[in-house]
């Protein structure tokens, strides 16, 4: 049963997740953390952690992690990786038919003009996710992991939007500072 309900979830996470894997992660925590409490807060902070650091999308990786967390299970991880990969591959295929048919039609374009802004909603409801105690600390328990952590951010935000600098080199950076500082 437990296959089954992983399979529909990470299914539905799948077919709504637009805008790509971090678009998914508010999806992806409202599910697992909220809604059945696979997994706590921090755990989930975790997976998001360490699907950033592996190689491939980060919604996949995600999936697979909890699959993987919620059963124990590699079985758990091939379900729910399949699951969200499913509803893209067989959209892709459908639509793949007709897009260069129809692909400046004005309905088509519409639609497209309709998505952005749910786009954009998803990731910054991504980024907020990621803006939560586990993080960067209470300001209240412990001010200086505190102010660090925003200092990190900003830092790191900056860095790689305005100067275009390389975002594994922020990580590692980053990495290495909170080892030094924590």
């Amino acid at each position: 049963m437990l296959y089954l309900q992983l399979f529909w979830t990470f299914f539905k996470i799948g077919l709504f997740g637009f805008g790509g894997g971090y678009a998914m992660l508010s999806l992806i925590q409202g599910e697992v953390v909220t809604r059945y409490g696979w997994l706590t807060s921090q755990q989930f902070t975790d997976i998001v952690a360490v699907s950033q650091m592996t190689p491939g999308p980060i919604g996949i990786n995600s999936a697979t992690y909890v699959g993987y967390s919620t059963t124990g299970s590699v079985w758990g991880s091939v379900v729910a990786t399949f699951a969200v990969v499913l509803p893209s591959f067989i959209l892709m295929l459908t639509i793949s038919k007709f897009f260069l048919k129809y692909q400046h039609h004005p309905l088509v374009e519409s639609v497209f003009k309709g998505l952005r802004p749910a786009v954009i909603g998803l990731l910054a409801a991504a980024a907020l996710l990621l803006m939560n105690e586990e993080n960067f600390g209470s300001f209240s328990i412990n001010r200086c992991q505190f102010i660090i952590s925003c200092l990190l951010f900003l830092v790191t935000f900056i860095a790689t939007s305005r100067f275009k600098a390389n975002p594994i080199l922020m990580i590692v950076i980053c990495g290495v500072i909170g080892l030094v500082v924590y």
